[in-house]
C-alpha cells in the first residue's frame, strides 16, 4: 500500500465523519448538540484540509484552514456567552430555553 492510497483513504474517512456531524447538526436533539457536532464539523474539516494540502501539494490550504479553525473556535464562544447570558449566568444545563 502506497502512501497516496492511505492519504486517500484517510480522506474518504475524514468525510465520512463530516457527514456524520452534517446529520447530528441537522438531528440533534437541542442546541447544544448542535453546536458540539458544528465543533466536530470544524475540527474534521480542518484536518481533511491539512491532509489534502500535503496529498495535493497545495500548501495554500493550510492558510484555509487555518481560518476554519478560528472560525470554528469563535462559534463555540459565541454560542457559550449565548447560552451563559440566556441562563441568567449559569451555564450549565441541555438547551437553551
Amino acid at each position: 500500500m502506497g502512501l497516496m492510497t492511505f492519504f486517500v483513504g484517510l480522506e474518504l474517512f475524514l468525510l465520512i465523519n463530516m457527514a456524520a456531524g452534517l446529520i447530528r447538526i441537522a438531528r440533534g436533539p437541542d442546541l447544544a448538540d448542535r453546536i458540539l457536532a458544528a465543533q466536530l464539523f470544524g475540527t474534521t474539516g480542518v484536518a481533511w484540509l491539512l491532509v489534502m494540502s500535503h496529498r495535493a501539494g497545495m500548501p495554500e490550504l493550510r492558510n484555509v484552514a487555518l481560518v476554519l479553525a478560528l472560525l470554528a473556535t469563535l462559534t463555540v464562544v459565541a454560542y457559550a456567552r449565548l447560552h451563559e447570558d440566556d441562563a441568567g449566568g449559569d451555564a450549565k444545563g441541555g438547551g437553551v430555553s
